[in-house]
């Protein structure tokens, strides 16, 4: 349904170095990059896989309320890798990896605050 969403970060530098971080154990990585110059005055970074990005950052300015983004994970080694990771690049715990039975059986999820309070998951919906 949702072709990419954008989020604008009130510390540019600090976001990508906590998303490049925190979205590699799900095999996301810096696809693309649009510089201040090409778009008048922002910067913009785009991740994703297979070349195509699908999150985007913007330095601008926090939200004025929090979002929630979602990470599909092709497993549960790989949230746990997530978790791991973004704790480490600045993140707050809001969750730590396990089965969310009130979702489904399967729903083995991770939830993080990034550096401007955004919930941030990953999640992988395949049993073990």
């Amino acid at each position: 349904m949702l072709d990419h969403i954008g989020i604008s970060v009130s510390d540019f530098a600090k976001a990508l170095d906590f998303y490049k971080a925190a979205l590699a154990p799900l095999g996301i990585t810096l696809v693309m990059e649009v510089p201040k110059e090409v778009t008048g005055g922002v910067n913009y970074s785009g991740f994703g896989n297979n070349g195509k990005p699908d999150f985007w950052i913007g330095d601008g300015h926090k939200a004025q309320t929090a979002l929630h983004v979602a990470f599909a994970a092709a497993n549960r080694s790989s949230v746990d890798a997530f978790y791991k990771a973004a704790l480490a690049a600045g993140a707050t715990d809001n969750g730590a990896p396990g089965i969310r039975a009130h979702y489904h059986p399967n729903y083995y999820g991770a939830f993080v605050l990034d550096l401007d309070g955004n919930n941030i998951e990953a999640v992988c919906h395949q049993p073990e």
